[in-house]
Protein backbone atom coordinates (compact mmCIF):
# COMPACT_ATOMS: atom_id res chain seq x y z
CA UNK A 1 0.00 0.00 0.00
CA UNK A 2 1.01 3.19 -0.99
CA UNK A 3 0.39 5.75 1.76
CA UNK A 4 0.88 9.94 0.97
CA UNK A 5 0.41 12.64 2.60
CA UNK A 6 -1.61 15.35 0.43
CA UNK A 7 -3.26 19.27 1.08
CA UNK A 8 -6.34 20.73 -0.46
CA UNK A 9 -6.04 21.14 -3.74
CA UNK A 10 -3.19 18.57 -4.76
CA UNK A 11 -3.92 15.37 -7.05
CA UNK A 12 -2.81 11.77 -7.64
CA UNK A 13 -2.54 9.95 -11.04
CA UNK A 14 -3.41 6.44 -11.64
CA UNK A 15 -2.02 5.49 -14.91
CA UNK A 16 -2.69 7.82 -17.79
CA UNK A 17 -6.59 8.33 -16.86
CA UNK A 18 -7.54 8.12 -13.40
CA UNK A 19 -6.80 11.55 -11.60
CA UNK A 20 -7.88 11.95 -7.72
CA UNK A 21 -7.98 15.16 -5.91
CA UNK A 22 -8.11 16.39 -2.25
CA UNK A 23 -10.66 18.62 -1.86
CA UNK A 24 -10.68 19.42 1.64
CA UNK A 25 -10.23 18.04 4.98
CA UNK A 26 -13.22 17.55 7.46
CA UNK A 27 -12.59 16.71 10.88
CA UNK A 28 -11.89 13.08 11.03
CA UNK A 29 -12.53 12.52 7.32
CA UNK A 30 -11.38 14.03 3.61
CA UNK A 31 -13.21 15.28 0.42
CA UNK A 32 -12.04 13.60 -2.36
CA UNK A 33 -12.59 14.19 -6.25
CA UNK A 34 -12.42 11.76 -8.89
CA UNK A 35 -11.89 11.97 -12.54
CA UNK A 36 -12.00 8.45 -14.54
CA UNK A 37 -12.71 7.66 -17.76
CA UNK A 38 -16.26 6.46 -18.59
CA UNK A 39 -15.81 3.10 -18.32
CA UNK A 40 -14.01 3.23 -15.19
CA UNK A 41 -16.52 1.80 -12.01
CA UNK A 42 -16.34 3.85 -8.53
CA UNK A 43 -17.97 2.17 -5.49
CA UNK A 44 -17.00 2.65 -1.91
CA UNK A 45 -15.86 -0.59 -0.50
CA UNK A 46 -18.86 -0.36 2.02
CA UNK A 47 -21.59 -0.54 -0.76
CA UNK A 48 -20.03 -3.02 -2.90
CA UNK A 49 -20.12 -5.47 0.85
CA UNK A 50 -23.40 -4.56 1.25
CA UNK A 51 -24.87 -5.44 -1.74
CA UNK A 52 -22.90 -9.19 -1.49
CA UNK A 53 -24.48 -9.52 1.53
CA UNK A 54 -28.11 -9.09 0.31
CA UNK A 55 -27.02 -11.00 -2.59
CA UNK A 56 -26.06 -13.93 -0.49
CA UNK A 57 -28.80 -13.78 1.63
CA UNK A 58 -30.93 -13.72 -1.18
CA UNK A 59 -29.65 -17.28 -2.33
CA UNK A 60 -29.75 -18.32 0.91
CA UNK A 61 -33.50 -17.34 1.14
CA UNK A 62 -34.41 -19.19 -2.25
CA UNK A 63 -32.34 -22.44 -1.50
CA UNK A 64 -34.36 -22.63 1.56
CA UNK A 65 -37.57 -21.84 -0.28
CA UNK A 66 -36.89 -25.00 -2.53
CA UNK A 67 -39.81 -25.43 -5.36
CA UNK A 68 -41.75 -22.82 -3.45
CA UNK A 69 -40.46 -20.11 -5.62
CA UNK A 70 -41.16 -21.59 -8.76
CA UNK A 71 -44.78 -22.39 -7.46
CA UNK A 72 -45.16 -18.88 -6.68
CA UNK A 73 -43.62 -17.49 -10.28
CA UNK A 74 -46.05 -19.90 -11.79
CA UNK A 75 -48.82 -18.37 -10.22
CA UNK A 76 -48.17 -15.33 -11.90
CA UNK A 77 -48.65 -16.53 -15.43
CA UNK A 78 -51.93 -16.35 -17.10
CA UNK A 79 -53.50 -20.30 -17.39
CA UNK A 80 -52.52 -20.97 -20.75
CA UNK A 81 -48.77 -19.89 -20.62
CA UNK A 82 -48.29 -22.66 -17.67
CA UNK A 83 -47.34 -25.96 -19.22
CA UNK A 84 -46.90 -29.36 -17.79
CA UNK A 85 -43.40 -30.43 -17.38
CA UNK A 86 -44.17 -33.92 -17.78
Amino acid sequence: MLVLTRKPGEQIMIGDGIVITVLEGRGDGVRIGIEAPRGVTIQRREVIEAIAAANLAAAEAGADAGTGTEDALRGLLPPAAVRSSD
